[in-house]
């Protein structure tokens, strides 16, 4: 069998082997989905009315609703990613990779398993924290289905480059406990983004770092996508951060992984 079927079969047989221990042991996709749910229902129902007016959509929470949403979608993918830096540190330390080694498996196949995997539950969770959005009242009437297919295209490219980020945090973490640390920033820097709050409210110093980090183009632009607000340079920023941060990840994970002992 030529290079290009060998790798197709075993990527697609490390693909199945994700999942299914993603269907066998939910408790970690849960939890990681916990904190974007809880933020959403924390931020609507107990701050909604005070942040809408002061977004200038009145004093119903339903427009500081749709300004969230956005936000906390893009907040799920980098909490999702959490779960593949510990999958991927968990498989490097129980001896699994070590055995993969030594059959007639394609190493390149171990990596894109897991990011496939990993870019597929991305999206599972943001169709479940969306459903969430949508049960508490967040509309896209507005949106054609162009931009529909824009704003996915978006999601699985942002999750895609997340996850080979996740990826290369969990070959160098020593354990488990380490990949969950190593990889929190993934679910800190949406905080000090334009998620929760417009960048005109921040203080001038902290405005460039939130305005120019990777999460605050990708929700801009999704916004502007699903609720027709303007923007601007944040689309081709977007797309450079999410294609940067995809080469970047996956050049420090061949490298991190083609350094382990044969």
């Amino acid at each position: 069998m030529t290079s290009l079927p060998l790798a197709v079969r075993d990527s697609v047989t490390m693909l199945r082997r994700n999942l299914l221990h993603a269907r066998r042991y939910p408790s970690l996709t849960l939890n990681l989905l916990l904190t974007p749910v809880m933020l959403l229902l924390l931020f609507v129902y107990v701050f909604g009315d005070t942040m809408s007016a002061g977004i200038g959509g009145g004093p119903d929470r339903a427009a500081y609703l749709a300004y969230l949403v956005p936000g906390v979608l893009l907040m799920t993918i980098g909490s999702t990613t959490v779960g593949t830096a510990v999958s991927v540190s968990n498989d490097m330390t129980e001896g699994i990779i070590a055995r993969f080694r030594t059959m007639a498996v394609h190493r390149g196949s171990v990596l894109i398993g897991h990011v496939v995997g990993s870019v597929l539950q991305a999206v599972v969770s943001v169709v479940l924290v969306g459903a969430v959005g949508v049960a508490l009242g967040f509309r896209s009437t507005d949106a054609t289905a162009l931009e529909w297919l824009a704003a996915l295209a978006l999601l699985v490219l942002f999750a895609t480059a997340l996850t080979w980020i996740a990826v290369g945090m969990g070959l160098i973490s020593p354990n488990v406990e380490a990949a969950s640390n190593n990889a929190l920033p993934l679910i800190l820097l949406p905080l000090l983004s334009s998620a929760f709050v417009p960048l005109d409210t921040m203080p001038g110093w902290f405005r460039p770092v939130a305005e120019y980090q990777p999460f605050t183009p990708a929700i801009e632009t999704l916004r502007g996508l699903l609720l027709g607000t303007d923007i601007g340079h944040n689309g081709w920023l977007a797309v450079a951060w999410s294609l940067g941060l995809a080469a970047l990840g996956y050049r420090w994970s061949k490298s991190r992984f083609d350094r382990d002992p044969q």
